[in-house]
């Protein structure tokens, strides 16, 4: 009894699996001819816009294709231009670039010069200056084994002279003073004496010299200035 039913049971197995075999089969048939149709109809559509197209294309006026070719000439020349304006602004980019460059090396360059004969001038004073503390010197060996007023005097003379050369050589002149007029901006007046008349507003006696670096005053002379007597009734 058993042994019948499994086999009624395969037998209704088979068939079900068969069914549905032929059921699959019949649904990818089906789905196969509605891609077909959609293909078919899209192709259909595509000529279809197409033949429209080139009718309308057939359909153009003169006048239409003239404006087309106009405005695709503009468009082409306007992109042309503006290709070239974008290699003109990277040019300009890149040379200006270039130029700050130079003028920041330029400028380090002046600044270092600037200062290396800043510095070279230093050194060419600090050299002039040297002969002077030589005379010092040689005036306190002198006072030690020579100790009279004469020889300290013209040590001291010395030393002044070679200090006063060594500032001419860097440009410093003293001002102008005694048998000088008096002039209140390279003077300045301590007090007054009474002299004759040839020597009124003129320069009798220095407390201090003035000196000057080229055109700048570096500071006044300190003077005594002369103002005439004032003459008797009966001369």
């Amino acid at each position: 009894m058993n042994w019948l039913n499994r086999k009624t049971m395969n037998e209704k197995d088979f068939n079900n699996e068969e069914i549905s075999g032929e059921a699959e089969e019949q649904s990818a048939e089906a789905e196969f001819r509605v891609t077909d149709k959609r293909r078919v109809n899209a192709d259909s559509k595509a000529k279809t816009e197409n033949k429209v197209e080139n009718k309308k294309a057939e359909t153009k006026s003169p006048q239409v294709i003239e404006l087309e070719n106009k405005l695709r000439v503009e468009t082409e020349r306007r992109e042309a231009a503006e290709t070239k304006l974008v290699g003109v602004q990277s040019k300009f980019d890149e040379m200006k670039t270039q130029m700050e460059r130079e003028t920041a090396e330029m400028r380090s360059r002046m600044q270092k010069s600037l200062e290396d004969r800043a510095k070279q001038t230093q050194f060419n004073f600090l050299i002039t200056l040297l002969p002077v503390l030589d005379n010092l010197n040689l005036a306190i060996d002198a006072s030690e084994t020579d100790a009279s007023f004469e020889h300290l005097l013209d040590g001291v003379k010395g030393t002044a002279r070679s200090f006063e050369q060594a500032l001419s050589s860097v440009g410093v002149e003293a001002v102008e003073s005694i048998g000088a007029e008096f002039n209140p901006e390279f003077h300045e007046a301590v007090d007054m004496v009474e002299t004759d008349e040839d020597e009124d507003g003129k320069i009798t006696a220095v407390y201090s010299h003035g000196y000057k670096f080229g055109e700048r005053l570096l500071r006044p002379a300190r003077v005594q200035v002369g103002k005439a007597r004032a003459q008797s009734a009966t001369e």
